[in-house]
């Protein structure tokens, strides 16, 4: 199913682009005959031909969420995830459920009664990334983090439609983090601050995936986190954005040179991939102090095999005054975990390391299992 949906919006896009990049050229393009543009209503159908039943039954559905601004200015808002759903240890399974129930949660998260305790006094959050959701993220590592004894929470955060520049992602179901990453930072500022309250905690732990890693950095150096976070664990974050095997470095390089193909994309993509870009504004103001603020302990890690976030020596960071930075490539010691961007947050590896960083002493041992690039399957088949 997804690799159905992928080659869809694909193709749309790369219609749309080739459409518009030759109107705009001159080349290729009848003045009598204009191409047809797609209206959003348009783009929902092409999507909806192309879905078929999940296992279950449920239908999904191509929608557009009008959502509600979180303060003044903001093109994205975010919710809790609500409802848990069943534990998978396979990506494609966790990504075929949050098509059909988009905004279930993790299971393990968001328990009401939940409260920290002595062995473990601060709740873990858990921040997925672009086109993606707190449950097809997390329904691996979150039910272990609760087993474990932690009081985990999840939330949906940059949920924007089409219109407000979220791009084409956002008509599948389920597909958030697409808002402006400066509104989802105080988005998790938002949800932090009630996860405390609810808690009693005075500190928490983010666990964070590919765009929720500068979303959380963004947090911690503009929006007060830096008092409220003991450690920031991330996995095939963008810290420094990505190259996209390239494109994307070709693209901030034609931008620069006075050509806007990026900005060109924007609308197609949405604005936090353009953000993500290596080179953007957005960078350059998040890491024009260091890589890290004084307080916080970091473990960054990054997998050889990522398609997405890449190089992935990118996710990397420099510790700066007073904090505390760890850089792990996923294969170091365990070079048959094949896990690829997605399949990371499925890897029992990851997994292993994340309750490590969070608790050393009763977590000593790192698991190593065979972990199929793009699948997942928490080291199996």
């Amino acid at each position: 199913m997804k690799h159905r949906i992928g080659r869809r919006a694909l193709g749309l896009a790369i219609i749309t682009g080739v459409t518009a990049l030759a109107a705009s050229s001159g080349v290729g393009v009848s003045t009598a005959d204009p191409a047809p543009r797609f209206t959003q209503q348009e783009l929902i159908d092409y999507l909806n031909a192309g879905l078929r039943p999940a296992p279950d039954g449920n239908q999904p559905k191509a929608i557009v969420d009008t959502g509600s601004s979180s303060g003044s200015g903001s093109r994205s808002h975010a919710t809790a995830a609500v409802g848990e759903g069943p534990e998978v240890s396979a990506y494609l399974a966790a990504f075929g459920y949050g098509l059909t129930h988009p905004d279930a949660a993790p299971p393990g998260a968001n328990r009401a009664n939940c409260t920290p305790s002595a062995a473990h006094p601060r709740p873990v959050v858990l921040v997925h990334g672009t086109w993606l959701n707190a449950y097809d993220t997390f329904a691996y590592l979150s039910p272990q983090l609760a087993r474990a004894g932690y009081c985990v929470f999840a939330f949906n955060y940059g949920r924007s439609n089409l219109l407000e520049g979220g791009g084409i992602g956002p008509v599948l179901p389920g597909r958030y983090g697409v808002g402006p990453m400066e509104d989802s930072a105080r988005q998790l500022s938002e949800f932090v601050d009630r996860v405390r309250s609810a808690t009693g905690a005075d500190r928490v732990d983010i666990v964070a995936h590919s765009q929720g890693g500068p979303v959380s950095s963004q947090y911690l150096e503009f929006d007060g986190g830096a008092d409220k976070v003991d450690k920031l664990i991330t996995f095939g974050a963008t810290n420094h954005g990505t190259s996209l095997m390239g494109m994307a470095t070709l693209g901030r390089l034609i931008t620069n040179l006075g050509v806007n193909i990026l900005g060109f994309y924007e609308p197609i993509v949405g604005i936090t991939n353009i953000q993500q870009a290596v080179g953007s504004t957005f960078y350059a103001a998040l890491n024009a102090n260091g890589d890290t603020v004084p307080g916080v302990d970091y473990t960054t890690v990054g997998t050889s095999h990522d398609e997405v976030s890449n190089p992935y020596e990118w996710t990397f960071l420099q510790p700066g005054p007073d904090a505390t930075v760890h850089n792990i490539t996923l294969q170091d010691g365990c070079p048959q975990d094949m896990s690829d961007h997605l399949t990371i947050m499925y890897s029992p590896r990851a997994a292993s390391i994340t309750l490590h960083t969070l608790d050393p002493d009763a977590n000593r041992n790192l698991d190593c299992t065979f972990n199929p690039w793009m699948i997942g399957g928490g080291g199996k088949l």
